[in-house]
Protein backbone atom coordinates (compact mmCIF):
# COMPACT_ATOMS: atom_id res chain seq x y z
CA UNK A 1 0.00 0.00 0.00
CA UNK A 2 2.70 2.38 0.66
CA UNK A 3 4.25 1.83 -2.81
CA UNK A 4 1.46 2.71 -4.04
CA UNK A 5 0.82 5.76 -2.44
CA UNK A 6 4.58 7.07 -2.95
CA UNK A 7 3.81 6.20 -6.85
CA UNK A 8 0.90 8.12 -6.74
CA UNK A 9 2.56 11.37 -5.15
CA UNK A 10 5.60 10.58 -7.41
CA UNK A 11 3.14 10.87 -9.97
CA UNK A 12 1.35 14.02 -9.01
CA UNK A 13 4.72 15.83 -8.80
CA UNK A 14 6.09 15.10 -12.13
CA UNK A 15 2.47 15.94 -13.69
CA UNK A 16 2.71 19.41 -11.68
CA UNK A 17 6.46 19.88 -12.21
CA UNK A 18 5.35 19.19 -16.56
CA UNK A 19 2.50 21.68 -16.06
CA UNK A 20 4.19 24.48 -14.17
CA UNK A 21 7.04 24.29 -16.92
CA UNK A 22 4.50 24.79 -19.87
CA UNK A 23 2.54 27.63 -17.91
CA UNK A 24 5.84 29.37 -17.55
CA UNK A 25 6.99 28.36 -20.89
CA UNK A 26 10.31 26.54 -21.83
CA UNK A 27 14.20 28.30 -21.41
CA UNK A 28 14.87 29.36 -25.28
CA UNK A 29 18.45 27.17 -24.31
CA UNK A 30 20.49 30.04 -26.50
CA UNK A 31 23.72 30.84 -24.92
CA UNK A 32 24.91 34.65 -24.26
CA UNK A 33 27.11 35.84 -26.75
CA UNK A 34 29.45 37.37 -23.93
CA UNK A 35 31.99 34.58 -23.43
CA UNK A 36 33.23 33.42 -19.72
CA UNK A 37 36.32 35.02 -18.57
CA UNK A 38 38.22 32.51 -15.65
CA UNK A 39 41.16 33.46 -13.74
CA UNK A 40 44.33 31.43 -13.94
CA UNK A 41 45.82 31.60 -10.39
CA UNK A 42 49.17 33.09 -9.93
CA UNK A 43 52.22 30.78 -9.90
CA UNK A 44 53.54 30.15 -6.19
Amino acid sequence: MRALLAAGIGLAAALALVFTMTAVGVPSGETSPKPLHTSVPEKP
